[in-house]
């Protein structure tokens, strides 16, 4: 066994090096214009880090999922699940990025700010201690708000970078407010102290304990995207250069759910508190917020950012069903991973369109299966995933989703409501039907006049190609990634995970 949070510190040590190392390097050389040396620098770090956290976990040199430690990193698979995914989204989102920042300026700044938000959602994933959770939130949430707005001349930049921006800041607010009730209430910042703190209160302070985890689940809910923190999102992403949205929805979109499980435990755990329905009923209104508005959406950038809320409520249905239901979080784990690799698919594709072809609205996608090939079926392949249609990995993640759902129901009659979730689920995911297949008919089956064959972004091509491997052959085997959920997933019984 290695010794708890060396796997964390050494893939920070690795991104945070070349991160800073970037800009020294480009003032160095004083380069100008296009290079991709940078951004093979960002991959083969990006690639190094991923590979050693998915060694480690191969290895069984990590601890199952605990959620909670006595340090203030925990070097376990729940954190390194999450790692994983998020380093995958990053290494996506730089390779897609080659091809769109040709032209474009400040490269090593660019890839620098993506490499440091990494480091931010490793932390978070690893993160123990309320404040080491906090820095590297704010970490990951700052280079961000910098590359939303990286097109400084762009209005619709700018206006993204504005909202995520202010956003963010009230968030952030509202989550050091949550620290700093639980540190006034047990007089520590580490997660198990506190989870231990809070159960041992006086009635009488019960309530303000509950207060901060309503503080804490409205903070990260905001990057989640639940309704109804979800005000900022599609602008933010609609907004953003491509590859940024592909970040933003693909990865930091995940942080917030492993700071969130956490903070489950926290209420259900030492409060003895059934938020079981309320997360329930969240969960349906964002995945029916989340797909209903994106059907009216005529903007592809934006009608993936609304489809992103509607899965932000798939994975929701894990966490309601947790305490019931022993594939509940392995559900939402699995998912995670899959929609991580099928969203950051779908919006880099849209940088490939973007940078052949200037063009987000449907109605300029006619044609695109003859003159991006490869590009449309990549995003074809993605958006077939992401509404569950077999043999796609999308469709497995759903299934065990939706399964769970049905099985809390049986074995508990404190969830008979938990059935609903899953008929609600299967609804939506038919809904989200109405506005993928609209895509690929515009793509395939409209445009006739549109022949001429496009160069396509070869970054964006082997982003592709990746993606479709990943999508169709865990669509027929998923078992090695449902194995290692299995193991990661966090036990929600009382006291799983409290160290003594």
């Amino acid at each position: 066994m290695i010794d708890p949070g060396s796997t964390p510190m050494i893939v920070v040590a690795l991104l945070g090096t070349v991160g800073v190392a970037l800009p020294l390097i480009s003032v160095a050389r004083g380069e100008r214009g296009s290079n991709s040396f940078y951004a093979a620098i960002s991959l083969g770090a990006l690639a190094a880090a991923i590979g050693y956290v998915g060694y480690q976990a191969a290895a069984g040199n990590v601890a199952p999922g605990a959620l909670l430690s006595a340090d203030v990193v925990s070097d376990d698979a729940f954190g390194g699940f999450f790692a994983i995914a998020m380093l995958a989204v990053a290494i996506m989102t730089t390779a897609g990025s080659i091809n769109y920042m040709r032209r474009m300026q400040h490269h090593a700044v660019y890839y620098s700010l993506i490499l440091l938000s990494a480091i931010g959602m490793v932390l978070v994933a690893y993160s123990t201690d309320l404040v080491m959770l906090f820095v590297a939130w704010e970490l990951m949430s700052i280079p961000t708000y910098v590359l939303a707005g990286f097109h400084k001349r762009n209005p619709s930049s700018n206006e993204a970078a504005i909202k995520y921006f202010l956003f963010g800041a009230l968030a952030s607010a509202v989550i050091i407010y949550g620290i700093s009730i639980a540190y006034g209430l047990t007089g520590s910042t580490n997660i198990a102290e506190v989870v231990r703190g809070f159960a041992a209160l006086d009635p009488s302070m019960v309530p303000l304990a509950l207060l901060a985890a309503g503080l804490f689940i409205a903070g990260f809910g905001f990057k989640m995207g639940l309704v109804p923190f979800h005000m900022w999102l599609p602008d933010a992403y609609e907004g953003s250069p491509p590859p940024v949205a592909a970040l933003l929805a693909a990865g930091t979109k995940k942080a917030g759910f492993a700071a969130a499980l956490r903070v489950v435990v926290m209420g259900a755990v030492a409060l003895n508190l059934d938020w079981t329905l309320a997360l329930g009923i969240i969960a349906v209104m964002t995945m029916t917020v989340g797909n209903v508005a994106a059907i009216m959406q005529r903007n592809l950038a934006r009608m993936l950012a609304y489809s992103s809320i509607g899965h932000a409520g798939y994975i929701l249905i894990g966490l309601a069903v947790a305490p019931f239901s022993a594939t509940g979080s392995t559900g939402a784990m699995f998912h995670v991973l899959n929609h991580a690799v099928m969203k950051g698919a779908a919006f880099i594709a849209v940088a490939g369109i973007v940078t052949t072809l200037a063009v987000t609205h449907l109605d300029k996608l006619k044609g695109l299966g003859r003159r991006m090939p490869i590009t449309a079926l990549g995003l074809t392949v993605s958006l077939l995933a992401l509404a569950g249609v077999p043999p796609l990995n999308g469709f497995w993640s759903k299934l065990v989703l939706f399964g769970s759902a049905i099985d809390a129901g049986s074995a508990s009659a404190a969830a008979s409501w938990a059935p609903w979730l899953a008929v609600a689920g299967v609804l939506n995911s038919a809904l989200s039907l109405a506005y993928y297949g609209w895509i690929i008919r515009k793509m395939y089956f409209e445009g006739e006049e549109e022949k001429r064959v496009r160069s396509e972004p070869r970054s964006v091509v082997a982003v592709m190609v990746f993606s479709m491997l990943f999508m169709v052959g865990f669509g027929v085997y998923p078992d090695p990634i449902i194995q290692f959920a299995e193991f990661a997933a966090p036990a929600f019984s009382a006291g799983a995970g409290i160290v003594p």
